[in-house]
């Protein structure tokens, strides 16, 4: 199936471009082209009652570009998407009935490097969010400093709907729509919300059918099948170093001793809460999307936990803890509260609820621009989510590499090497939060802006 390409925009007169921002996102008007016929018809969206969450990444983007000194021009070429596919895809269900699915691959930018980003399987998958999500992966690499770019991708699927052959069918008619955008130096797709190893080692079959043995064209692929160790713990991991640095420039000691509350317990939520407690810290209270429990004097014991999911058993049925309606988690009284599920959890209704010290976005977007600018009031610091969560795409740059390389690093290596990188993002972040005297999130977004910027400078443009 051929991929439906969005049409690039119109080539902007640099010079006499007029700079707007309408609804917190930087908009470029460019000068009437010189041949009319060439035209296309200016379209102004209304404005959704809710600010979608490309507009909350576009407010964000907006007042680190306030920080910086960028002409127009250059602020439209950092906010636009260079392509934008859009697939339909038919699946023959297992009940003889033919079902089509929409599916969508934004690539934001690859001055850096390949695009790279996550597909997902979920009903509520939209362009919007995908844009959005794609746009937040320029910036995360960026800040984390390795030499990638930005893409987004996703099914609007229920997984849970289909049967396994009908997701593996699925899976692999996806890698046939997208196959002519990706590859192994263009764009590099990685597990997102619903998909994971088999997803990816479905995909990475599927596009070595024509393209030759290719690993490197996915990450986040089984360990024995030139997946790298230490991937699924990344993300989860990476969050636990960038709290242990902030706590350390803070002057506020080590994570031992500290009290945390983790909404989301997937993988990433998990993860954290493992090896936090491996450090010595006090993981009080964890939520997921069927229920709560907390242990706010001793605190969770999390390999216990662990276990009992394991067997089945749901959060609010463990016995060492005291059950607690989910929606209440995020009030818990702790050190660090670490959203680790989905987008938009922190909001300007209930920011004023929170009774913590600091807020590590292990989630993408869980805080919106409202709520952000009420927990600064209130002197709450927060680890921006394109600096916090960039441990799992740092390790899929690690995976690629070894992939390239055919070669195979131990976890100790792996986890060493995360570590350093985690370490080197955020000391460039706090130095400049520190001499410029503005939030971590809006430092991580101005040195994200600034190398991607620089890349497309130097670069050129013919």
């Amino acid at each position: 199936m051929t991929p439906a390409l969005a049409m690039p925009p119109l080539p902007l007169d640099l010079h006499a471009a007029e700079e707007m921002q309408v609804e917190g996102e930087w908009k470029v008007a460019a000068a009437p082209p010189s041949n009319p016929a060439s035209a296309r018809k200016l379209v102004m969206r209304t404005p959704r009652q809710h600010a979608s969450a490309a507009a909350n990444t576009n407010k964000f983007i907006c007042e680190a570009l306030e920080h910086l000194d960028l002409a127009p021009s250059q602020r439209r070429l950092l906010m636009s998407p260079q392509r934008e596919v859009a697939v339909t895809l038919s699946l023959l269900r297992d009940s003889g009935e033919v079902a089509t699915f929409d599916a969508y691959r934004v690539q934001h930018d690859n001055s850096r490097g390949p695009f790279k980003g996550g597909l997902r399987f979920h009903p509520h998958v939209d362009l919007d969010d995908v844009r959005s999500l794609a746009s937040l992966m320029t910036w995360k690499t960026a800040v984390m400093d390795i030499p990638f770019g930005g893409a987004k991708g996703g099914v609007c699927v229920d997984p849970s709907e289909l049967s396994t052959r009908e997701l593996e069918i699925l899976t692999r008619k996806l890698t046939q729509a997208l196959r002519p955008v990706l590859g192994d130096h263009t764009d590099i797709p990685a597990p997102d919300m619903n998909t994971g190893a088999r997803e990816m080692a479905w995909f990475f079959d599927e596009f070595s059918k024509t393209a030759g043995f290719t690993p490197g064209i996915v990450t986040g692929k089984p360990v024995w099948l030139h997946g790298s160790l230490g991937r699924e713990a990344a993300t989860g991991r990476g969050t636990v170093f960038a709290i242990r640095e902030l706590l350390k420039a803070q002057g506020q000691g080590e994570i031992a001793g500290k009290s945390f509350v983790i909404q989301g317990f997937g993988n990433v939520g998990s993860w954290a809460a493992q090896i936090l407690h491996q450090q010595g810290g006090r993981v009080v209270a964890v939520a997921d999307a069927f229920g709560a429990v907390a242990n706010l004097e001793r605190g969770l014991d999390i390999p216990a936990l662990c276990q009992h999911l394991a067997a089945k058993g749901g959060l609010a049925a463990f016995p060492g803890g005291t059950e607690m309606a989910k929606e209440a988690i995020l009030a818990v009284p702790c050190d660090v509260l670490i959203p680790a599920a989905i987008g938009g959890v922190i909001t300007e209704d209930n920011a004023h609820t929170l009774q913590c010290k600091i807020v590590a976005e292990a989630a993408n977007g869980p805080t919106t621009p409202e709520a952000d600018a009420a927990l600064r009031r209130r002197g709450i610091a927060v680890l921006p989510d394109i600096y916090c969560n960039g441990g799992g795409v740092t390790v899929s740059y690690f995976e690629w590499v070894q992939n390239l390389q055919n070669l195979r690093w131990s976890e100790e290596e792996v986890n060493s090497r995360l570590d350093r990188v985690m370490t080197d993002a955020f000391r460039a972040i706090w130095q400049l939060s520190q001499r410029d005297s503005i939030p971590l999130r809006v430092a991580a977004f101005a040195i994200a802006l600034e190398r991607v910027m620089q890349a497309r400078m130097n670069r050129g443009f013919d």
